[in-house]
């Protein structure tokens, strides 16, 4: 019986399957066997960061300067880095408890390639397919459509 696991990821959703292939049955089986929701994963950086009235002045009169917004550019790329670390670390614990010899991954074409590479060398040499779509939404069928 042969044994291999599909990822389907996003920065919010974390769905893992395990796939058996039985050569005497005619169709795979897939199981459910991790998911969970990332709540940070779902915020809005408008969520964490609030500009209260009053808080930045704008100035405006002839000898009053423009004083910047205070904006915090690199706060929404670093909850991407910080999330696809984590998603990264998932897999890894989530392969090795598995103990299988071949994984599949489906992650959105914006985060794919960063988890890829937050990986250690022993799990991305496992990893079968990679599909760039986010299928975190999509049922088991047709998650199965999408690999070998």
């Amino acid at each position: 019986m042969e044994k291999f696991l599909i990822i389907a990821v996003d920065l919010g959703h974390f769905k893992a399957y395990r796939i058996t292939k039985d050569p005497l049955e005619a169709s795979p089986r897939i199981k459910l066997i991790e998911s969970f929701d990332s709540i940070e994963g779902r915020k809005k950086l408008s969520d964490i960061v609030t500009d209260a009235p009053g808080r930045f002045g704008r100035g405006g009169k002839k000898d009053e300067a423009v004083r910047g917004a205070g904006e915090r550019h690199t706060m929404e790329m670093e909850k991407e880095k910080r999330l696809v670390k984590m998603i990264a670390r998932e897999i890894e614990a989530l392969v090795a408890k598995e103990k299988c010899r071949e994984w599949h991954m489906a992650a959105g074409k914006n985060i794919n390639s960063q988890i890829i590479e937050n990986l250690p060398p022993g799990v991305k040499e496992r990893l079968g397919k990679n599909v760039t779509a986010d299928l975190t939404s999509k049922g088991k069928s047709e998650i199965l459509g999408y690999f070998p």
